[in-house]
């Protein structure tokens, strides 16, 4: 396998991290300063280094957590705030940490997928997480820890972990593969390694990093009833599976190797089972036009059996070594241009639903790798701008979270949106400020007559709840600050309205796909734990 060594950059930030103790001491009188209210690029500025200079705001943040840890200086999640570098990483409410599973192969064959020798399949080698991933030899425990550790060198709270397994396809890695690296990547949350995946998971409940949230990244033809029990098993609550297209024809054309009927089908099994549900969605693969993309993509919405919580777009991108390089170079082929990309996905991101959340709008491979068509990776940026120009909006989560927002408990309204997904009604419980900045949301599913049987015993008869989930900045657990999102009990009070909602439908039993981390906070509320769901009798609500 060959070895990625780390980029000079990454050897540079490691050493300027080596804080001497004039440095603190400097660090600690701009602390000072930013203490009594001074802007901190001013506070900076007024104490450069004698050498020449400035320091980094990550001196700034060893410093404060040093002077915090011993006593000295009373915790302040503001000042916190002030001083954090790359801010955006948190505010969706929790911290994301991203892993990836060893080169292996894959059971597609798309015919847009690279696959180069020592990365998992469809990752390049230059790509940022697949770069941290090689250089810690796919070491599950090792990449799990070195993430924690530098994102809390840059002052992000690291107490509510989302894990993303990344990879390929994650069916593919045999079973105790599987329950080796889930166990190592908690093991590095815990800070101890334990002796089984049970025992590891047991610590986590407990453990200074808890893991809310574990999402694996398969395909709709490795889903069935004995998959979903597995990943259960594991303590995954989130799937991301690759659609791709809604056209038969053109997955076909692209050696998908799977129907559209295949993607329906794993989508209502996950649903059935409390998952929550990425798909991703590709524009610009082999057959596709504008207008058929524009057409495709509206399916995602008006099949009742889709309707994904979540969406990545990936514009197909052209790669050299790829199978669709060969129909390139024949003519049989030509990628959409930025432009044309830009004015396509601006069309139809106004038709997302509220219930969804779009993460990404293009892949972040580097530019070099792309042998023709869109180079960009800012693409979000470029269709906001241009959906601004048009006078419209995107509706999607990501558009309207509040982000760093200060909210008023006081003045925010609690809607519930009903669709139908998968034989089940489906509640998208929020809270949201006057002018629309979602706040916090649950994502209930009554399971109706034409829903599939998942053969979990702690679901029959059970309404799910398969998301809570509260935004603004993510606060260490137990803290407070004004004017945030989190730690005020709209978690809480979105269960509790849940709850009266399954129980005026006939609902007895609730059960909720919890993450191992977050067991006591359901235990607070009354739950108990089933088999691997938190279940709650609803004869009192």
């Amino acid at each position: 396998m060959r070895i990625i060594k780390p980029k000079d950059q990454k050897r540079a930030w490691k050493e300027a991290r080596k804080y001497t103790l004039e440095q603190m001491a400097l660090a600690g009188e701009i602390l000072e300063d930013i203490r009594a209210g001074t802007d901190v690029s001013k506070a900076v500025a007024k104490h450069p280094k004698p050498e020449g200079g400035y320091l980094g705001k990550h001196a700034l943040v060893a410093a404060y957590r040093e002077l915090t840890e011993s006593g000295e200086w009373q915790f302040d999640p503001a000042l916190m705030q002030r001083i954090r570098m790359k801010p955006g990483r948190t505010l969706s409410g929790v911290t994301t940490v991203t892993v990836l599973t060893k080169p292996h192969s894959c059971p597609g064959e798309c015919i847009f997928c690279p696959n180069e020798v020592g990365m998992p399949k469809s990752y390049l080698s230059d790509e940022p997480g697949a770069m941290r991933a090689a250089h810690h030899l796919f070491d599950p425990y090792d990449q799990t820890a070195a993430r924690i550790n530098a994102l809390e060198a840059i002052g992000h709270p690291t107490d509510k972990i989302e894990l993303l397994i990344l990879g390929g396809t994650w069916s593919a890695y045999g079973a105790e593969y599987q329950d080796w690296f889930v166990q190592r990547c908690l093991d590095a949350m815990n800070g101890f390694n334990s002796d089984s995946l049970a025992e590891a998971q047991t610590a986590n409940e407990n453990a200074r990093h808890h893991n809310v949230g574990m999402v694996l990244e398969t395909r709709p033809d490795c889903i069935n009833q004995a998959e979903i029990e597995r990943f259960r098993s594991l303590g995954a609550t989130k799937v991301q599976m690759g659609a791709q297209s809604l056209d038969d024809h053109i997955l076909e054309l692209n050696r998908r190797g799977h129907t559209v009927e295949v993607t329906r089908q794993a989508v209502r099994l996950l649903r059935a089972a409390g998952f929550k549900i990425m798909l991703h969605w590709m524009p610009n693969l082999l057959g596709a036009t504008l207008e058929s993309d524009r057409e495709d993509f509206a399916h995602l919405w008006d099949d009742l059996d889709l309707r994904p919580d979540e969406l990545k777009i990936y514009p197909c991108q052209l790669l050299r070594g790829t199978i669709l390089y060969n129909y390139w170079k024949r003519g049989e082929y030509v990628p959409y241009t930025t432009e044309e990309l830009i004015d396509l996905i601006a069309d139809i991101k106004p038709l997302i639903p509220r219930y969804c959340r779009v993460n990404r709008v293009v892949r972040d491979i580097p530019s070099n790798n792309v042998v023709a068509g869109n180079k960009r990776t800012s693409l979000r940026q470029d269709i906001q701008r241009e959906l601004k120009s048009r006078n419209k909006a995107c509706n999607c989560i990501r558009c309207r979270e509040i982000r760093g927002r200060e909210v008023n408990p006081e003045g925010l309204r609690l809607n519930d949106l009903v669709y139908t997904a998968g034989g089940a009604e489906e509640h998208f419980l929020s809270f949201t400020t006057p002018d629309d900045y979602l706040v916090g949301y649950l994502r209930l599913s009554l399971p109706g007559a034409c829903s599939p049987k998942t053969g979990l015993t702690d679901l029959q008869s059970a309404a799910l709840i398969r998301e809570v989930h509260v935004y603004g900045q993510s606060l260490q657990m137990g803290a407070e600050q004004n004017g945030a999102a989190q730690h005020i009990g709209l978690g809480s009070k979105l269960m509790a309205h849940a709850e009266q909602l399954a129980h005026a439908n006939g609902y007895r039993k609730m059960a909720v796909i919890a993450a191992l981390g977050t067991r006591g906070y359901y235990r607070r509320l009354e739950y108990e734990l089933g088999e691997t769901y938190m279940l709650k009798a609803l004869d009192h609500c």
